[in-house]
């Protein structure tokens, strides 16, 4: 079969580019071998591989969406900011450097040929690539520099797809804009235009679609209303849409709220998305008020000394602290780093080697001492100390870990992993996808639910495989696929 390939990109960054993606990943599967390939990824939110290789979250979604398992040639680059414009370099899932952009944008050549390189792999594998731009395809300050939207569009000379956001607003000039932008030997790939998050009848955008399609020659092939995902987010983008929906929502009387501490430098923030369905969850900036919830997370972070810090500074340690005993503290990755006696840097995260004071809730002591990271996926034993956990005492779990730094704990809660208090509310680990476990995730959500004399019925668990096929079948009723198999050759 000759090998093909299939480009998505966007106006502008969370526009439904990942979710279109997947869907279409999810469709092509049932006939084709499928890869998702997305050439330079900037997220909070990463996956370990089977072979502990480090990749952003939405190509891990892609590839399992698509019926493969995800490999780091499928996101080859991966930038993870550490603040002050700095970002840690992740080339085919192993750390390369911290750089600032002007040193990134220096090496692009080198991405270049990383880049050609996986897709090179990928081909040997798959029957088609289905590739993801990033952010908005017509950023034209960046056209000799980017990887990711007009170079790799020029490398595989893939039919185009554009995305628009209708939610926010002027998706028609976006559109617009963003083609009459594009250079022209990439404008001629284009073969499609999709318009996301509607809400409302389609038939009142019908002139304005047709006006759309007048004036840039190219199809739309469909509109996607507004859908509530079942899979996780990509982004901090996403962090703002979680934000407005808490402020929107003040906490009822007898409503649970998990408050998730918002960390400047926070990264994979998905590890709580499971918990959405079934309690509030709301994000609390360190400067904020924590108010009464009942029970508090501390997130992983990308520096988690400065983050540390920042949490002093603001007074919120103290705030968390106040809660030690009464409710359960969480503490996953850097936050369960932040939740022991002391932390050690030997320069590794601050760049001067210092000890420093963790909350003290946990009797822990952590130590970096070089820059190495573990990233490993791990299948842990529950050992059942304290309320929460003794109903699920030797069970299995399953979970990723993406860290710099190691911790000494003399009690561990998940096999040899993690650390618990003496009461077994205060839990810290290094596990990423700790609640995606469904018996940790009922355990825990059952003991908040008990203490406030409330009966829980622990939720119907919806597949991963039954979430990929809820997307691809939403796509499949409002996108034109003939139209879109025709004009795409796929």
């Amino acid at each position: 079969m000759e090998k093909k390939s299939l480009l998505i990109l966007g106006t502008a960054s969370h526009v439904g580019k990942s979710s279109v993606v997947t869907a279409i990943c999810r469709i092509l599967s049932r006939s084709y071998r499928v890869a998702p390939f997305k050439a330079q990824n900037m997220s909070l939110n990463s996956w370990i591989t089977k072979d502990g290789k480090e990749i952003g979250i939405a190509q891990a979604i892609q590839a399992k969406a698509a019926g493969t398992e995800p490999t780091a040639d499928m996101n080859p680059v991966l930038l993870k900011p550490k603040g002050d414009r700095v970002s840690q370099v992740i080339l085919l899932g192993e750390p390369y450097a911290d750089k600032s952009a002007g040193e990134y944008y220096d090496s692009i050549e080198e991405m270049h040929a990383v880049l050609k390189g996986a897709l090179e792999r990928l081909w040997k594998e798959h029957d088609i690539i289905v590739m993801e731009g990033a952010g908005g395809a017509a950023e034209i300050n960046l056209y000799e520099r980017d990887i990711v939207n007009i170079g790799t569009a020029r490398l595989t000379q893939a039919p185009i797809i554009l995305v628009g956001d209708i939610e926010r607003g002027g998706v028609f000039a976006s559109l617009y804009g963003t083609v009459a932008l594009l250079p022209e030997d990439v404008k001629k790939n284009v073969k499609g235009l999709i318009i996301n998050k509607f809400r409302g009848d389609p038939e009142i955008l019908r002139p304005g679609l047709k006006q759309l399609e007048e004036k840039t020659g190219i199809p739309v092939l469909g509109v996607l209303p507004y859908f509530k995902l079942r899979i996780p987010s990509e982004d901090s983008v996403s962090l703002g849409d979680k934000e407005a929906s808490n402020t929107e929502n003040s906490k009822t009387e007898n409503e649970i709220e998990i408050a998730v501490i918002r960390l400047p430098r926070i990264s994979n923030f998905t590890d709580f998305e499971p918990l959405e369905g079934l309690v509030k969850v709301r994000y609390v900036d360190i400067d904020k008020e924590l108010g009464n919830p009942d029970a508090i997370m501390i997130p992983g972070t990308k520096n988690t000394v400065n983050d540390l810090l920042d949490l002093r500074a603001s007074g919120m340690d103290k705030k968390i602290q106040a809660f030690k005993g009464k409710i359960p503290i969480f503490g996953i990755c850097g936050g369960y780093q932040m939740l022991g006696r002391t932390i050690f840097d030997s320069g590794v995260e601050n760049g001067v080697e210092a000890e420093f004071e963790g909350l003290g809730l946990l009797d822990i002591g952590t130590r970096f001492g070089a820059y190495e990271k573990r990233t490993i996926q791990v299948t842990k034993k529950v050992n059942g100390h304290g309320p929460i956990l003794k109903s699920i005492d030797g069970e299995e779990i399953k979970g990723y870990e993406i860290h710099m730094g190691v911790t000494d704990s003399n009690r561990a809660v998940f096999g040899d992993d993690g650390a618990i208090d003496e009461e077994g509310l205060v839990i810290g680990t290094y596990l990423h996808g700790l609640f995606d476990n469904g018996n940790i995730r009922n355990a825990f959500v059952q003991y908040l639910y008990e203490k406030k004399g409330l009966e829980y019925v622990p939720e119907e668990i919806v597949s991963e495989s039954d979430a990929y096929d809820e997307l691809a079948s939403v796509f499949e009723q409002n996108i034109d696929m003939k139209k879109l198999y025709e004009v795409t050759g796929i």
